[in-house]
């Protein structure tokens, strides 16, 4: 009966787990499972990111060779270009949100076994295999979407926009003789130099993404250090 049941006490699955923390030799053998679990997780999901960005970069290179083959193919199928990379970006933030979860776990059980293991003396986390058990019962994003967004837009698509962008205005002026640049750029409607306003407080948008001074919460990364002798030879 479901009112019969104990709580308190331990279940067999629970008692097999409990053994395994007790025994030092048993929870040493089994680590090397997790991690290699941790780290085929990982891979996994930075394929997973960089799919998004050949696919990004594919589209964007197919887009390109349309729109300069002939000289009557319109400047605003450029900006089509800017939504749809927008839209592969915020594909990769979440993808690059969740390989986030599984590198920091890397990196965190690196630091507290292979570390401690190699030089005890610069413990990083006392109660590491709480830390860690607590975060593997209830996962979290260790990065907010805000820095996703601007760590995948310094590294990959700030380049890609800008592309674009550059792009857009040899169309506009360089590859459309036959016209004034704000008849090519303008949109049924909206003025070229509506559009061409727009189009820069985008750009300025991307930039201030890029460089936003938010305080790094991405664990693991190599970012912003000065490079440091190795070993002496």
């Amino acid at each position: 009966m479901a009112d019969d049941y104990d709580s308190t006490e331990n279940s067999p699955d629970q008692e097999v787990g409990a053994r395994v923390a007790e025994d030092p030799e048993t929870l040493l053998s089994v680590l090397p499972h997790y991690y290699r679990g941790e780290i085929s997780q990982a891979t996994t999901a930075q394929d997973r990111i960089d799919q998004t960005t050949n696919w990004a970069i594919t589209v964007l290179a197919a887009l390109l060779s349309v729109v300069f083959a002939s000289p009557e193919m319109p400047a605003f199928l450029l900006l089509v270009g800017i939504l749809i990379l927008s839209v592969f970006l915020w594909f990769e933030i979440r993808r690059y949100r969740f390989y986030d979860v599984y590198r920091a776990r890397v990196r965190f059980f690196q630091e507290n076994v292979f570390a401690n293991a190699i030089d005890p003396t610069g413990v990083e986390h006392e109660a590491w295999r709480e830390e860690l058990s607590e975060d593997l019962r209830n996962q979290t994003f260790k990065v907010t979407t805000l820095e996703a967004l601007s760590r995948r837009v310094r590294r990959i698509y700030a380049l890609l926009y800008v592309i674009v962008g550059a792009a857009w205005v040899a169309k506009v002026t360089l590859f459309t003789p036959e016209s004034q640049w704000t008849e090519a750029a303008a949109l049924p409607g909206v003025d070229g130099i509506v559009v061409a306003t727009l189009l820069g407080m985008f750009y300025l948008g991307v930039f201030v993404v890029a460089k936003w001074p938010l305080r790094r919460e991405a664990k693991g990364e190599i970012h912003g250090e000065e490079s440091g002798e190795w070993k002496d030879e």
